[in-house]
Protein backbone atom coordinates (compact mmCIF):
# COMPACT_ATOMS: atom_id res chain seq x y z
CA UNK A 1 0.00 0.00 0.00
CA UNK A 2 3.17 2.14 -0.22
CA UNK A 3 3.83 4.69 -3.48
CA UNK A 4 7.33 4.00 -4.84
CA UNK A 5 7.61 7.85 -4.65
CA UNK A 6 6.88 10.57 -1.90
CA UNK A 7 4.08 12.90 -2.78
CA UNK A 8 3.61 16.13 -1.31
CA UNK A 9 0.01 16.21 0.17
CA UNK A 10 -1.76 18.90 1.40
CA UNK A 11 -4.83 18.26 4.05
CA UNK A 12 -7.65 21.07 4.56
CA UNK A 13 -7.88 20.41 7.97
CA UNK A 14 -5.38 17.51 9.50
CA UNK A 15 -6.47 17.77 12.76
CA UNK A 16 -9.93 15.83 13.26
CA UNK A 17 -11.18 12.68 13.74
CA UNK A 18 -10.27 11.18 10.12
CA UNK A 19 -7.53 13.99 9.19
CA UNK A 20 -5.48 13.68 11.76
CA UNK A 21 -5.02 9.98 11.22
CA UNK A 22 -4.75 10.47 7.84
CA UNK A 23 -1.63 12.77 7.97
CA UNK A 24 -0.10 11.19 10.53
CA UNK A 25 -0.16 7.69 8.52
CA UNK A 26 0.73 9.93 4.96
CA UNK A 27 3.69 11.45 7.00
CA UNK A 28 4.78 7.89 8.31
CA UNK A 29 5.24 6.86 4.96
CA UNK A 30 7.70 9.34 4.19
CA UNK A 31 5.18 11.51 2.03
CA UNK A 32 5.70 15.62 2.69
CA UNK A 33 2.44 16.27 4.23
CA UNK A 34 1.57 19.92 4.62
CA UNK A 35 -1.79 20.86 6.39
CA UNK A 36 -3.68 24.11 6.53
CA UNK A 37 -6.21 25.08 9.21
CA UNK A 38 -6.90 27.95 11.82
CA UNK A 39 -4.71 26.52 14.11
CA UNK A 40 -7.19 26.33 16.70
CA UNK A 41 -8.26 22.48 17.52
CA UNK A 42 -4.97 21.08 19.92
CA UNK A 43 -7.48 17.75 20.99
CA UNK A 44 -4.87 15.93 18.18
CA UNK A 45 -1.97 17.33 17.73
CA UNK A 46 -0.01 17.97 14.13
CA UNK A 47 2.42 14.90 13.94
CA UNK A 48 6.13 15.69 13.98
CA UNK A 49 7.21 16.55 10.38
CA UNK A 50 4.21 18.04 9.39
CA UNK A 51 4.13 20.96 7.90
CA UNK A 52 1.10 23.71 9.24
CA UNK A 53 0.09 26.57 6.93
CA UNK A 54 -2.48 29.05 9.12
CA UNK A 55 -5.57 30.44 7.02
CA UNK A 56 -9.06 30.50 6.98
CA UNK A 57 -10.71 28.08 4.45
CA UNK A 58 -13.59 30.03 4.05
CA UNK A 59 -11.31 32.72 3.04
CA UNK A 60 -9.66 32.50 -0.50
CA UNK A 61 -7.55 35.09 -0.51
CA UNK A 62 -6.17 34.08 2.73
CA UNK A 63 -5.81 30.67 1.42
CA UNK A 64 -3.99 31.86 -1.39
CA UNK A 65 -1.79 33.58 0.68
CA UNK A 66 -0.62 30.87 2.39
CA UNK A 67 0.08 28.32 -0.26
CA UNK A 68 1.69 31.22 -2.79
CA UNK A 69 2.30 29.60 -5.92
CA UNK A 70 2.89 25.54 -4.52
CA UNK A 71 1.48 23.25 -6.26
CA UNK A 72 0.81 19.80 -4.60
CA UNK A 73 -0.02 16.14 -6.26
CA UNK A 74 -3.04 15.71 -4.22
CA UNK A 75 -5.16 17.96 -2.32
CA UNK A 76 -7.67 16.13 0.62
CA UNK A 77 -10.42 18.80 1.46
CA UNK A 78 -11.95 17.66 4.64
CA UNK A 79 -13.39 20.80 5.48
CA UNK A 80 -15.82 21.04 2.41
CA UNK A 81 -19.80 20.58 3.54
CA UNK A 82 -21.79 22.49 1.18
CA UNK A 83 -22.10 23.01 -2.36
CA UNK A 84 -20.48 26.66 -2.18
CA UNK A 85 -17.65 25.20 -0.08
CA UNK A 86 -16.65 22.43 -2.85
CA UNK A 87 -17.13 25.60 -5.92
CA UNK A 88 -15.10 27.54 -4.20
CA UNK A 89 -12.18 24.38 -3.79
CA UNK A 90 -12.61 24.21 -7.73
CA UNK A 91 -11.82 27.50 -8.08
CA UNK A 92 -8.47 27.33 -5.42
CA UNK A 93 -7.20 24.67 -6.71
CA UNK A 94 -7.59 24.71 -10.50
CA UNK A 95 -4.12 23.91 -11.91
CA UNK A 96 -2.42 23.95 -8.40
CA UNK A 97 -3.21 19.86 -7.85
CA UNK A 98 -3.18 16.73 -10.00
CA UNK A 99 -5.81 15.25 -7.38
CA UNK A 100 -8.57 16.71 -5.14
CA UNK A 101 -10.21 15.01 -3.23
CA UNK A 102 -13.47 15.56 -1.20
CA UNK A 103 -14.90 14.06 1.84
CA UNK A 104 -18.24 13.36 1.26
CA UNK A 105 -20.09 11.20 3.60
CA UNK A 106 -21.86 7.68 3.63
CA UNK A 107 -24.64 9.15 4.80
CA UNK A 108 -25.25 10.63 1.58
CA UNK A 109 -26.40 7.00 0.51
CA UNK A 110 -30.29 6.34 0.05
CA UNK A 111 -32.21 6.24 3.11
CA UNK A 112 -33.58 3.93 3.70
CA UNK A 113 -31.57 1.79 1.44
CA UNK A 114 -33.62 -0.96 -0.95
CA UNK A 115 -31.20 -2.87 -0.57
CA UNK A 116 -27.77 -4.14 0.84
CA UNK A 117 -24.67 -3.95 0.77
CA UNK A 118 -24.54 -0.40 -0.16
CA UNK A 119 -21.87 -0.13 -3.26
CA UNK A 120 -20.87 2.99 -4.90
CA UNK A 121 -23.34 2.56 -8.00
CA UNK A 122 -26.31 2.96 -4.41
CA UNK A 123 -28.57 6.06 -5.35
CA UNK A 124 -27.68 8.99 -3.60
CA UNK A 125 -30.77 10.57 -1.37
CA UNK A 126 -31.32 11.32 2.16
CA UNK A 127 -34.49 13.17 2.69
CA UNK A 128 -34.28 13.32 6.33
CA UNK A 129 -30.50 15.27 6.99
CA UNK A 130 -29.73 18.54 5.37
CA UNK A 131 -26.22 17.47 6.45
CA UNK A 132 -26.30 14.58 3.96
CA UNK A 133 -27.99 17.04 1.14
CA UNK A 134 -25.49 19.10 1.29
CA UNK A 135 -22.75 16.79 0.73
CA UNK A 136 -24.86 15.32 -2.47
CA UNK A 137 -24.78 18.81 -3.47
CA UNK A 138 -21.05 18.87 -3.24
CA UNK A 139 -20.35 15.92 -5.09
CA UNK A 140 -22.45 17.31 -8.06
CA UNK A 141 -20.28 20.16 -8.36
CA UNK A 142 -17.19 18.04 -8.40
CA UNK A 143 -18.52 15.89 -10.57
CA UNK A 144 -19.78 18.46 -13.18
CA UNK A 145 -16.13 20.03 -13.19
CA UNK A 146 -14.96 16.82 -13.86
CA UNK A 147 -17.38 16.22 -17.05
CA UNK A 148 -16.65 20.23 -18.09
CA UNK A 149 -13.13 20.87 -17.94
CA UNK A 150 -11.23 17.40 -16.36
CA UNK A 151 -11.05 18.73 -13.09
CA UNK A 152 -9.09 16.02 -11.16
CA UNK A 153 -11.67 15.20 -8.66
CA UNK A 154 -11.80 11.84 -6.43
CA UNK A 155 -15.19 11.66 -3.83
CA UNK A 156 -14.64 9.36 -0.63
CA UNK A 157 -17.50 8.07 1.54
CA UNK A 158 -16.58 7.49 4.80
CA UNK A 159 -19.17 6.00 7.50
CA UNK A 160 -19.46 6.23 11.06
CA UNK A 161 -15.51 6.56 11.89
CA UNK A 162 -13.88 6.91 15.13
CA UNK A 163 -10.91 7.53 17.30
CA UNK A 164 -10.30 7.22 20.87
CA UNK A 165 -11.81 10.56 21.66
CA UNK A 166 -15.20 10.12 20.29
CA UNK A 167 -17.76 7.82 21.90
CA UNK A 168 -20.04 6.65 18.95
CA UNK A 169 -23.62 6.70 21.43
CA UNK A 170 -26.28 8.79 21.08
CA UNK A 171 -25.36 10.37 24.37
CA UNK A 172 -21.09 10.42 23.82
CA UNK A 173 -19.61 10.02 26.90
CA UNK A 174 -23.00 10.55 29.11
CA UNK A 175 -23.66 6.98 27.87
CA UNK A 176 -20.53 5.97 29.65
CA UNK A 177 -21.28 7.52 32.90
CA UNK A 178 -24.69 6.47 32.68
CA UNK A 179 -23.30 2.74 32.28
CA UNK A 180 -21.09 3.13 35.29
CA UNK A 181 -23.67 4.59 37.59
CA UNK A 182 -25.98 1.83 36.92
CA UNK A 183 -28.75 4.50 35.47
CA UNK A 184 -30.68 2.91 32.50
CA UNK A 185 -29.04 4.17 28.68
CA UNK A 186 -31.02 4.77 25.90
CA UNK A 187 -30.61 2.63 22.80
CA UNK A 188 -32.35 4.08 19.58
CA UNK A 189 -34.58 1.17 17.82
CA UNK A 190 -34.86 -2.27 19.03
CA UNK A 191 -30.84 -2.93 19.15
CA UNK A 192 -30.79 -5.39 16.56
CA UNK A 193 -30.34 -3.34 13.04
CA UNK A 194 -26.73 -3.33 11.81
CA UNK A 195 -24.28 -0.33 12.21
CA UNK A 196 -20.57 -0.27 10.49
CA UNK A 197 -18.18 1.67 13.08
CA UNK A 198 -14.67 2.34 11.26
CA UNK A 199 -11.34 3.62 12.94
CA UNK A 200 -9.51 6.25 11.77
CA UNK A 201 -6.32 3.91 11.66
CA UNK A 202 -7.71 1.38 9.55
CA UNK A 203 -9.47 4.34 7.06
CA UNK A 204 -6.14 6.00 7.01
CA UNK A 205 -4.41 3.35 5.56
CA UNK A 206 -7.07 3.20 2.50
CA UNK A 207 -7.17 6.83 2.34
CA UNK A 208 -4.02 7.71 2.04
CA UNK A 209 -3.40 4.41 -0.88
CA UNK A 210 -5.47 6.52 -3.02
CA UNK A 211 -3.72 9.37 -2.78
CA UNK A 212 -1.64 10.49 -6.17
CA UNK A 213 -3.45 7.57 -8.09
CA UNK A 214 -5.16 8.04 -11.46
CA UNK A 215 -7.27 5.65 -11.81
CA UNK A 216 -9.05 7.59 -9.28
CA UNK A 217 -9.72 10.90 -10.86
CA UNK A 218 -13.37 11.24 -11.49
CA UNK A 219 -14.30 8.08 -9.21
CA UNK A 220 -15.91 7.78 -5.99
CA UNK A 221 -14.75 5.37 -3.02
CA UNK A 222 -16.87 4.19 0.49
CA UNK A 223 -14.03 3.28 2.40
CA UNK A 224 -15.43 1.92 5.55
CA UNK A 225 -14.71 -1.76 7.91
CA UNK A 226 -16.41 -4.79 7.08
CA UNK A 227 -17.30 -5.39 10.53
CA UNK A 228 -21.16 -4.55 11.23
CA UNK A 229 -22.33 -4.90 14.36
CA UNK A 230 -26.10 -4.96 16.12
CA UNK A 231 -26.67 -1.87 18.14
CA UNK A 232 -26.81 -3.54 20.89
CA UNK A 233 -23.33 -5.20 20.84
CA UNK A 234 -21.71 -1.71 20.15
CA UNK A 235 -23.49 -0.61 23.23
CA UNK A 236 -22.56 -3.56 24.98
CA UNK A 237 -18.95 -3.74 23.91
CA UNK A 238 -18.51 0.12 25.36
CA UNK A 239 -19.96 -1.41 28.73
CA UNK A 240 -17.33 -3.98 29.09
CA UNK A 241 -14.48 -1.67 28.10
CA UNK A 242 -16.00 0.98 30.89
CA UNK A 243 -15.72 -2.73 33.73
CA UNK A 244 -19.95 -2.57 33.34
CA UNK A 245 -20.79 -6.50 32.40
CA UNK A 246 -24.42 -5.91 32.25
CA UNK A 247 -25.82 -2.61 31.42
CA UNK A 248 -29.62 -1.06 31.74
CA UNK A 249 -30.60 -1.08 27.68
CA UNK A 250 -33.66 0.59 27.76
CA UNK A 251 -34.94 0.70 23.93
CA UNK A 252 -36.55 3.80 22.51
CA UNK A 253 -37.60 4.33 18.85
CA UNK A 254 -35.80 6.75 16.71
CA UNK A 255 -38.67 8.54 15.88
CA UNK A 256 -39.37 9.27 19.48
CA UNK A 257 -35.53 10.13 20.47
CA UNK A 258 -35.99 12.51 17.58
CA UNK A 259 -39.32 14.24 18.51
CA UNK A 260 -38.32 14.36 22.21
CA UNK A 261 -34.67 15.52 20.52
CA UNK A 262 -34.76 17.78 17.16
CA UNK A 263 -30.93 18.33 17.63
CA UNK A 264 -30.43 14.18 17.28
CA UNK A 265 -33.08 13.62 14.80
CA UNK A 266 -31.76 14.13 11.76
CA UNK A 267 -28.46 12.01 12.13
CA UNK A 268 -30.43 9.11 13.59
CA UNK A 269 -33.73 9.20 11.19
CA UNK A 270 -30.82 10.22 8.39
CA UNK A 271 -28.81 7.58 9.24
CA UNK A 272 -28.31 5.16 12.18
CA UNK A 273 -31.50 4.21 12.59
CA UNK A 274 -31.10 2.25 8.94
CA UNK A 275 -28.87 -1.06 9.39
CA UNK A 276 -25.94 -0.58 6.98
CA UNK A 277 -23.23 -2.95 5.17
CA UNK A 278 -20.96 -1.85 2.78
CA UNK A 279 -19.08 -3.70 0.17
CA UNK A 280 -15.63 -2.04 0.09
CA UNK A 281 -14.54 -4.35 -3.03
CA UNK A 282 -13.73 -0.96 -4.80
CA UNK A 283 -11.04 0.82 -2.52
CA UNK A 284 -9.98 -2.91 -1.87
CA UNK A 285 -9.04 -3.11 -5.80
CA UNK A 286 -7.49 0.20 -6.27
CA UNK A 287 -4.97 -0.37 -2.88
CA UNK A 288 -4.47 -3.82 -2.94
CA UNK A 289 -3.88 -5.71 0.91
CA UNK A 290 -6.14 -3.00 2.15
CA UNK A 291 -7.97 -4.67 5.41
CA UNK A 292 -9.57 -2.95 8.43
CA UNK A 293 -7.78 -4.98 10.83
CA UNK A 294 -9.11 -2.91 14.50
CA UNK A 295 -12.50 -4.51 15.98
CA UNK A 296 -14.57 -2.30 17.34
CA UNK A 297 -13.93 -4.28 20.80
CA UNK A 298 -10.49 -3.07 20.51
CA UNK A 299 -11.98 0.44 19.67
CA UNK A 300 -13.88 0.60 22.60
CA UNK A 301 -10.98 -0.34 24.73
CA UNK A 302 -8.94 2.50 23.37
CA UNK A 303 -11.78 5.00 23.88
CA UNK A 304 -12.52 4.37 27.36
CA UNK A 305 -8.93 4.05 28.54
CA UNK A 306 -8.11 7.69 26.47
CA UNK A 307 -11.86 9.48 28.40
CA UNK A 308 -10.28 7.98 31.80
CA UNK A 309 -6.96 9.55 31.40
CA UNK A 310 -8.57 12.93 30.01
CA UNK A 311 -11.33 13.68 33.01
CA UNK A 312 -11.67 16.91 31.71
CA UNK A 313 -12.91 15.40 28.51
CA UNK A 314 -15.85 13.49 30.26
CA UNK A 315 -18.19 16.28 29.45
CA UNK A 316 -21.76 14.79 31.20
CA UNK A 317 -24.98 16.55 28.51
CA UNK A 318 -27.50 17.48 31.30
CA UNK A 319 -30.13 17.36 28.94
CA UNK A 320 -29.63 14.04 27.68
CA UNK A 321 -29.22 12.78 30.87
CA UNK A 322 -32.50 14.00 32.20
CA UNK A 323 -34.34 12.99 28.64
CA UNK A 324 -32.82 9.73 29.07
CA UNK A 325 -34.48 9.56 32.84
CA UNK A 326 -38.01 10.44 31.24
CA UNK A 327 -37.75 7.68 28.08
CA UNK A 328 -36.53 5.09 30.22
CA UNK A 329 -39.87 5.96 32.76
CA UNK A 330 -41.98 5.75 29.76
CA UNK A 331 -40.65 2.67 28.43
CA UNK A 332 -41.06 0.85 31.90
CA UNK A 333 -44.67 2.34 32.00
CA UNK A 334 -45.27 0.61 29.07
CA UNK A 335 -45.68 3.70 27.36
Amino acid sequence: MTHSTALDLLFIGGTGVISSAAAAHASSLGHRVTVLNRGVSTKRPVPAGVEVLSADVRDPAAVRTALGGRTFDAVADFLSFTAGHVAAAVELYRGRTGQYVFISSASAYQKPPARLPVLESTPLRNPFWQYSRDKIAGEEILVQAYRNEGFPGTVVRPSHTYDATMVPLSGHWTDIHRMRAGLPVVVPGDGTSLWTLTHSRDFAKAFVGLLGRPAAIGESYTITSDEFLPWDAIYRSLAAAAGVPEPLLVHVASETIAQQDPGRGPGLLGDKSHSVIFDNSKIKSLVPGYRAVIPFAEGAREIVQWHDAHPQEQTLDTGWMDLSDRMARWVRAGA
